[in-house]
């Protein structure tokens, strides 16, 4: 299994951040081939504070299915997307996954 994960700083408007991401960043992400499972938080909580406002994070068969799913026109076209509610910036880490 591979893992994608996207850590978002604190944006500068919250809540513009959440509409755009739930109502516009989200259904374009649920298009991505190969595209096994996804999840997210926008309440981020950590002691004692939290450097992160959201988190996403989405599996993939393998290495190679993610990077289809990032290089086909519906990852550029999640890619593009995220400097419209990102105002903070993203981390973004993408991963192999050890099965215990």
């Amino acid at each position: 299994m591979h893992k994608l994960l996207v850590l978002y700083p604190p944006p500068v408007d919250p809540a513009a951040f959440s509409a755009h991401y739930e109502n516009q960043h989200l259904p374009l992400v649920r298009q991505l081939p190969g595209l096994l499972g996804w999840r997210y938080s926008l309440r981020v909580h950590a002691e004692p504070e939290s450097p992160y406002f959201a988190v996403f994070e989405a599996e993939f068969a393998d290495a190679d299915a993610y990077a289809a799913a990032m290089a086909s026109p519906q990852g550029v076209a999640v890619r593009e997307d995220v400097p419209n509610y990102a105002t903070g910036g993203a981390l973004v880490l993408d991963y192999p996954v050890a099965e215990a």
